[in-house]
């Protein structure tokens, strides 16, 4: 093959490639590409050079483009091969020109009507060439000297030019959604064309349409469930499968555009839950492929409008990602199950020792993935051990990018989830010493007016332990050999303000660290201003109280150096130190009130304080004050004088004002321009909105529009600190928990399913024993859910907006004690396991217990009877005798601090509604029952866990 040249290729190239190919070394590789570079250059341009051969020359400078050298000489002889009637050179002149040039080089111009000629060309395989230059090189400019062209091209016979005809009017789109906004409905029609290429083409620029405005595609949201069917049920041709998955790619495509679609829209959604549910179940998890297929299936079921069942199956799908031993399908797994969290946060805890395993993984992409998982189920009860464990992965990167993502969010976990003040200062402390020049220094500003301000309330007490802790950590902090310099801000500003204040450190004390850390950082700036500042708070505070200044020698000494510093702010600062010792105390405490930090300052904007002066200016002849709109209306005026007097001031010089230039009319847009679909946004991540809006507000310092982390300040005053009397203590617990928890809890999708699942770890249940340390670290971060609420609501950290909560529940509680809850839908997606979360089976304990305890031994009614007969205790307790403990405890917590929850069908509700109704006419012991069953949900223990006897003991 060597001798005759191989597939029509000379002996020369053959050995070109061969040479390149045995190359040892770079530079030796470089050698053999510019003797072939300097040898095309000497025979491209010779006179009379055969087709054959040039078409030889083309593909060797193609080869040399690609091992990443110029062939910029050559690019002018590829556009003339595209002009050749030869299919084979034309087809080899526009593949060479499609990798040479881009969309704005200087030679498009001479290829544009080689195009044009070419789109009309009666020979299906040039037109597809000539197609796929239009959708590489064709830019904004020259779009509508082809466009035309390609329009016609979409009702051509071949199947092949029709599906490159939707990819180059998709590449238009691209380039220019205005100029083809009006062609947008063709890709509808393709959508239903018989060959399943063309559909495939079409699903791309449907999916750019949908992403920036899917309202108004919801009418194709059955056409592309019935797509999505027949692909699954193997209805396209052998052709379009790919490792024995019926058209993997375009099944993808479909589960895309379907989250979309079904985003925070129930009916929209209610029809994929069948065709979502086969996929999920049937996909096959033996190739790459397939589990590419399932984990888009669990994307968009976790996008759409949840469905229990539709969950549990997705979860069934995550538990095969996490135990497999690819850690690709591991990073999937957590992934999948960031997501699904957001609908479930008790998914998590099935598979809580896989995510200790990806965590403790060497994969360094894996365990990133675990830690934004920890970050998305960030409770009350787990904060310390997530936060722990992401500033020790902190510490241990250098990736300087990471690890300001790193830094940021646990500021903002530590911010909202804070046990304990002292907790707090310790964790900050630890996030600003290895990361503080990483983090955004309004964060630095803040945590200072934090601890400036304290709690917010009248405790003075509990705000100088804060700040007495504050000081404390700080002292043991300064010693350190090399601190950031947004964290030696903190410190002086801190030493400065409260080391003195409560007496337990003296002033000599305190200002020889600031002498320290001024000597120490003598390089910046900053850190030595806020030193001096300090210094100076701290001798005026001394001189306040009446105390005799004693300045070491080494502050000093750091005076005299500053007060001849090249910096002007450094030099200001000393001489102001200078002039503030040698006053006395009554004109300290003028300039420097004692604890003034936190006050507000009123501003006068009308500056009523110069009212006298501007007075006595007018009196001595000054010109009044003209407003703007005053301003405005002088031109007018001026030139309605200028046409009266317009024959005595003709020649004479004018003194009014020029007229203001009027403003340019905009021209009216096209009605192409006001068509929404062709203006292109970002869109963010497809999740379901509507019903989970209160959930996904939790974390108040993720804002959508920025990103920077700020302090929560306002209401302070409820995150530490001790209980506030003016607040309800039990419905502010129950509202805090509702928020602490991660997302309000609901009938549907609250909990994948309501019966227990297998939480164990399934490829280690063999054989291999469950490391103690895992459990216990498993333990920290997925349980204490019982204790958590059972914290006082001062101590919650997030129950800053308790009274809205309050106002809210209480509304909504009247409104469904009046009106009865509706029947729940029905289950379109049936697997054929029995739905617990159904409400004819699940029946509210204490709507039952209200009955049975409110029948008196003397009715007579049929009703009242059977009431009667059902007070037992063995009837009352087999209410819970069904249920695992820890499920009893939360299930009658839950009802403890919710009301409003439906459980139950209509039927059972207006039954119980009758007994009340009935009870309340005639019942010796109501009030005495309802005071009862009052006092045991504020309680909110159960009679399984706390007190078996507690329902007995309460009720006889």
């Amino acid at each position: 093959m060597g001798s005759q040249g191989g597939f029509g290729q000379s002996k020369e190239f053959l050995d070109l490639v061969k040479s390149i190919g045995e190359a040892r070394s770079r530079s030796e590789e470089d050698r053999i590409v510019l003797n072939e570079i300097e040898t095309l250059k000497r025979r491209i341009i010779e006179p009379d050079i055969p087709k054959r051969k040039m078409k030889e020359f083309i593909i060797r400078l193609v080869y040399v483009e690609m091992l990443g050298h110029d062939a910029s000489f050559g690019y002018i002889h590829a556009v003339k091969m595209t002009h050749d009637d030869n299919i084979l050179l034309k087809r080899t002149g526009y593949l060479a020109v499609t990798l040479f040039l881009n969309d704005d080089h200087d030679l498009i111009i001479l290829i544009v009507n080689t195009i044009q000629k070419d789109l009309k060309s009666d020979n299906y395989l040039v037109v597809c060439a000539a197609l796929n230059a239009v959708c590489r090189l064709i830019n904004e400019e020259t779009i509508p000297a082809v466009l035309p062209q390609v329009v016609d091209l979409l009702n051509h016979p071949k199947e092949a030019v029709k599906k490159k005809a939707v990819m180059a009017l998709h590449w238009f789109y691209q380039q220019s959604p205005s100029s083809v906004s009006y062609l947008v409905s063709n890709f509808r029609k393709k959508l239903s064309d018989n060959d399943p290429s063309v559909m495939g083409a079409a699903l791309c620029p449907l999916f750019d349409l949908i992403t920036i405005d899917a309202n108004s595609y919801k009418d194709l949201v059955g056409s592309f469930v019935s797509i999505l069917k027949q692909v699954a049920e193997r209805r396209l041709p052998k052709s379009y499968d790919y490792h024995q998955m019926p058209a993997p790619f375009i099944q993808i495509k479909l589960l895309k555009i379907l989250a979309l679609l079904g985003s925070g829209d129930k009916h929209a959604s209610e029809q994929m839950y069948t065709v979502l549910g086969d996929l999920i179940r049937k996909s096959d998890s033996s190739s790459n492929i397939g589990n590419a297929v399932l984990y888009e299936s669990v994307c968009c079921a976790s996008a759409i409008h949840p469905n229990t069942k539709l969950l549990e199956a997705a979860a069934d799908a995550i538990s095969k990602f996490l135990k497999s031993d690819s850690h690709n399908l591991k990073y999937m797994g957590i992934d999948a199950l960031g997501r699904l969290i957001k609908l479930s946060p008790g998914v998590a805890e099935q598979h809580q020792l896989a995510v200790i395993d990806c965590l403790e993984d060497p994969d360094d992409s894996l365990k990133r993935k675990t830690f934004e998982l920890l970050y998305k189920m960030t409770k009350s009860s787990n904060v310390e051990v997530i936060v722990d464990r992401m500033i020790e992965y902190m510490i241990s990167i250098n990736d300087s990018h990471y690890k300001t993502e790193i830094a940021s969010r646990c500021v903002e976990l530590a911010e909202q989830f804070a046990p304990s003040n002292q907790w707090f200062i310790q964790t900050m402390n630890k996030v600003f010493e290895h990361a503080g020049d990483l983090v955004n220094i309004k964060v630095v500003h803040n945590l200072m007016r934090l601890i400036a301000e304290g709690f917010g309330e009248e405790d003075d007490t509990a705000d100088g332990q804060l700040r007495l802790s504050a000081v404390e950590s700080y002292l043991r902090i300064i010693g350190e050999p090399k601190l950031p310099s947004a964290f030696l801000q903190v410190i002086c500003w801190v030493l400065g303000e409260y080391g003195i204040a409560y007496g337990k450190y003296s002033a000599s004390y305190i200002t020889g660290k600031l002498c320290d850390v001024a000597e120490a950082y003598s390089t910046d700036d900053t850190v030595k201003a806020y030193a001096l500042t300090a210094l100076m708070k701290i001798y005026a505070f001394e001189k306040a109280a009446g105390r005799k200044v004693d300045m070491l020698p080494e502050c000093q000494s750091l005076i005299e150096e500053l007060s001849a510093s090249h910096s002007t702010d450094l030099q200001q600062r000393a001489y102001e130190l200078q002039a503030v010792i040698g006053l006395d105390s009554q004109a300290i405490e003028t300039i420097l009130p004692f604890d003034a930090s936190c006050e507000d300052i009123e501003v006068d904007k009308s500056l009523s304080f110069l009212n006298g002066y501007v007075q006595k200016s007018l009196e001595n002849g000054a010109q009044p004050y003209v407003s703007e709109n005053q301003h405005s209306a002088m031109p007018i005026i001026s030139n309605f004088r200028s046409q009266t007097h317009h024959e005595s001031s003709a020649h004479g010089l004018r003194f009014e004002a020029y007229e203001l230039p009027k403003p340019i009319e905009q021209p009216k847009p096209t009605l192409a321009s006001h068509v929404p679909s062709t203006d292109l946004v970002s869109v963010s991540e497809p999740s379901y909105t509507r019903e989970f809006h209160q959930a996904a507000s939790v974390r108040p310092l993720a804002d959508a529009g920025s990103n920077e982390i700020k302090l929560r300040l306002d209401g302070v005053q409820k995150k530490w600190g001790r209980p506030n009397y003016s607040s309800p203590p039990s419905t502010s617990n129950s509202s805090s928990q509702n928020v602490s928890n991660g997302g309000s809890q609901n009938n549907e999708v609250g909990a994948v399913s309501s019966k227990p699942r297998d939480t164990s770890y399934g490829y280690k249940k063999q054989t291999v024993e469950i490391d103690p340390e895992k459990q216990r670290l498993a333990a920290s971060l997925f349980g204490g859910l019982s204790k958590e609420e059972k914290r006082p609501s001062t101590t919650s950290y997030k129950s800053t907006k308790t009274s809205s909560h309050v106002g809210k529940s209480q509304e909504t509680r009247s409104a469904a004690e009046m009106t009865p809850p509706p029947p729940p839908p029905p289950d379109l997606l049936d697997f054929g396991e029995p739905d617990n979360m159904g409400g004819s089976s699940i029946i509210d304990p204490f709507t039952q217990l209200e009955g049975l305890l409110e029948a008196g031994p003397g009715a007579s009614s049929a009703a009242n009877s059977s009431s009667v007969s059902s007070t037992k205790e063995s009837d009352l307790m087999s209410l819970y005798g069904d249920m695992p403990m820890s499920t009893q405890s939360d299930f009658v917590d839950t009802l403890s601090k919710d009301d409003n929850l439906n459980f139950g069908s209509s039927d059972a509700t207006n039954k119980n509604g009758h007994v009340q109704q009935s009870q309340e006419s005639k019942g010796p012991n109501l009030k005495d029952a309802l005071q009862k069953d009052a006092l045991v949900r504020q309680m909110g223990v159960t009679p399984t866990s706390q007190n078996p006897n507690l329902f007995k003991d309460l009720f006889g």
